[in-house]
């Protein structure tokens, strides 16, 4: 049997490249897409994924990646997520619908061709597969000058609640994950008298893969990340 392929939409260097080593690891078959392929080029090699090039608010586009995939999909990650930031009486209205477009829109694409692929498959010890949304705090409570990126993370959240009451009962995992807290991505650092101030990528990779490997008889449909000293 091929092995299992694990898709991480809006792939880049911080979190996507956590999770895809890690499920190279435990023995996936990576598939990395974003719109600017150009970047992944390095973790490609590393993780020995295909590289995809799509527009995550373009129906066409979406559905081309996924027809591109070979193999059992058993996971994707959906990271689609853009910012604008303002007041609110002051925001551009199309720059709003754009981030809308990617955020919101870019999520339901995915979510949905994952749906539909996973429905078709085969289920391995119950599960057919697992759709994770990587959302934020700002899909809790909408922060000052944020408007378009509380809108975008609040449906996020909405969809993967919607999509799990469906699809949990036909065997796909599907959770959203509160990133509570800035990323220790590449370039960022904390400061030097606040230790383990910002989540290490790393760590929040293991519990994606802990979701994943979620029996079912138990499984989240939300969950927060934070770090120790974050207040909430």
């Amino acid at each position: 049997m091929s092995k299992p392929v694990a898709l991480i939409a809006g792939a880049g260097s911080g979190l996507s490249a956590s999770l895809a080593r890690l499920f190279a690891r435990e023995g996936y078959r990576i598939a990395l897409a974003a719109r600017d392929v150009g970047k992944l080029a390095p973790l490609a090699v590393e993780t020995g994924a295909s590289v995809h090039a799509c527009d995550v608010s373009n129906a066409a586009s979406v559905e081309e990646l996924f027809a591109g995939i070979e193999g059992p999909l058993r996971v994707v990650v959906a990271h689609p997520s853009a910012r604008v930031r303002g007041p609110v009486a002051e925001l551009d209205p199309e720059d709003v619908r754009q981030a809308l477009m990617v955020t919101a829109y870019g999520s339901f694409l995915i979510g949905q061709e994952a749906a539909r692929i996973m429905l078709e498959q085969e289920p391995d010890n119950g599960v057919r597969g697992t759709i994770l949304f990587t959302g934020a705090s700002a899909g809790v409570k909408g922060y000052p000058q944020s408007a378009p990126f509380a809108m975008g993370k609040f449906a996020q959240r909405g969809l993967a609640q919607s999509m799990s009451r469906e699809l949990h009962p036909k065997g796909i995992h599907v959770a959203w994950i509160n990133i509570d807290g800035g990323i220790r991505n590449p370039g960022r650092t904390e400061p030097a008298d606040k230790p383990d101030s910002m989540l290490d990528p790393d760590a929040i990779a293991q519990t994606y893969l802990a979701l994943v490997r979620q029996d079912r008889s138990a499984w989240s449909a939300e969950i927060a990340v934070r770090p120790w000293v974050e207040t909430f």
